[in-house]
């Protein structure tokens, strides 16, 4: 059984008894006479997130301008407990109460690193998820139905104009149903039927008034219905939705602009009879 830290904080960092050890015997008999624990070879990672949790300043020497050592008592920071406890196989040094009290950790065990990776990067992205929530202040509806809305928002708006930029705006409506069939594809469901009354929802909703509860509309691909997303909480932060259309629109552009191939045919290794 493995474990492994998903940084918070209250600090947790994995350390064997034997780097205690490593110190300089002068140095290693001051701290066994103050009764403090020292933890050789730390992360700067880490460290970072102790400073952050305890109100202390990370501190690389002890030497001022002038040479001479000096250390400044308000550099410290402040903790009820700093232990350490065995979890798993691993030795942890666990810092509680800290200073900044709202400072958390996640200990996550599995069965073998694949699987700890691969839970400590789903955490990861659901962190960041709800980080980006809380940034943007702002939420839209899941499960397709901000890709829809654009796309019949699209068409009506190119059936406005009479130059060609109305075949590239069509174009770029239809790409963005790609995202809610391929969400109903992978569910193994009817993507065909449920993006078309996806699509029939939200027309609803942008030509009729009585209608606008039906822009919230997306996909439940658990029941393979189409149901409103904002009233199930499947939602997902503006913030991240306004930049991943931009990114993909960006990357698109610079792959259209590339209007020229040089390719290099491999030489035949035997002559020609």
């Amino acid at each position: 059984m493995g474990c492994c830290c998903v940084c918070g904080c209250h600090f947790v960092s994995t350390v064997t008894k034997s780097a205690v050890l490593a110190f300089d015997e002068t140095s290693f008999q001051y701290f066994v006479e103050a009764g403090a624990i020292a933890v050789r070879r730390v992360r700067k990672e880490d460290l970072r997130h102790v400073a952050k949790a305890t109100g202390a300043t990370m501190v690389t020497t002890f030497a001022d301008m002038e040479g001479e050592e000096t250390f400044d008592p308000s550099f410290l920071g402040h903790a009820d407990e700093v232990v350490e406890e065995r979890i798993s196989d691993d030795e942890i040094i666990l810092v509680k109460g800290t200073k900044n009290t709202s400072a958390v950790s996640i200990i996550l065990r599995g069965a073998n690193d694949f699987m700890l990776d691969e839970i400590e990067r789903s955490l990861h992205d659901a962190l960041c998820i709800v980080k980006r929530t809380l940034e943007s202040n702002t939420v839209v509806a899941g499960g397709g139905a901000v890709e829809t809305a654009l796309s019949v928002y699209l068409e009506n708006l190119a059936t406005t104009l009479g130059s060609r930029e109305q075949l590239a705006i069509a174009e770029f409506a239809e790409s963005l149903l790609i995202i809610p069939k391929v969400l109903a594809v992978n569910a193994a469901k009817d993507a065909t039927d449920l993006v078309a009354k996806l699509r029939s929802c939200h027309h609803k909703a942008q030509t009729n008034a009585d209608k606008q509860h039906l822009s919230s509309m997306g996909l439940d691909l658990t029941k393979g219905v189409i149901r409103n997303n904002l009233e199930h909480g499947v939602i997902e932060p503006a913030m991240s939705k306004v930049k991943i259309i931009q990114f993909a629109t960006e990357a698109a552009i610079t792959i259209v602009r590339i209007d020229d191939m040089i390719k290099l045919d491999k030489e035949e290794s035997g002559q020609e009879e």
